[in-house]
């Protein structure tokens, strides 16, 4: 691997950002094959010591009510659920967060949701905190 040339990464080399949002929002819980990414990047940035928020909005809301990601698993026979690689992020320090608007269109509330949930980010909050910079956001 080739070290990145500092002259090419300007003045973000010296403020970089410490804070990764990443937002669960194009992902299908029914695609069961596009679930592990996000929750094993969330994992490996967290393990190395950055902040991490999954968001987790549209139809990947669904994964932080209690009993959706306990029900499925990324690979068929595998006991490993999509709970589990949670479950994991969660324990490097990852933080996860439900979208307001998804509790009232699948008619929840906050007691439905996963203990690893840390609460609801509604997208005024997401929208600020990107436009701030002071994080970079990978999108699923």
């Amino acid at each position: 691997m080739v070290a990145p040339d500092n002259d090419r990464r300007g003045d973000n080399a010296v403020n970089a950002a410490k804070r990764l949002l990443i937002v669960l929002m194009n992902t299908d819980p029914r695609n069961v094959e596009e679930l592990g990414a996000p929750f094993y990047y969330a994992a490996v940035a967290a393990a190395m010591d950055y902040r991490v928020d999954v968001l987790c909005t549209a139809t990947a809301g669904k994964l932080m009510l209690k009993g959706v990601a306990q029900a499925l698993s990324v690979k068929p026979g595998d006991p490993k659920t999509v709970y589990d690689w949670i479950k994991e992020a969660h324990d490097h320090g990852a933080r996860f967060w439900a979208c307001p608007a998804n509790l009232a269109l699948f008619d929840k509330a906050e007691h439905d949701l996963i203990p690893e949930c840390d609460g609801l980010m509604g997208a005024a909050a997401m929208i600020q905190d990107i436009m701030d910079g002071e994080c970079r956001v990978l999108t699923f």
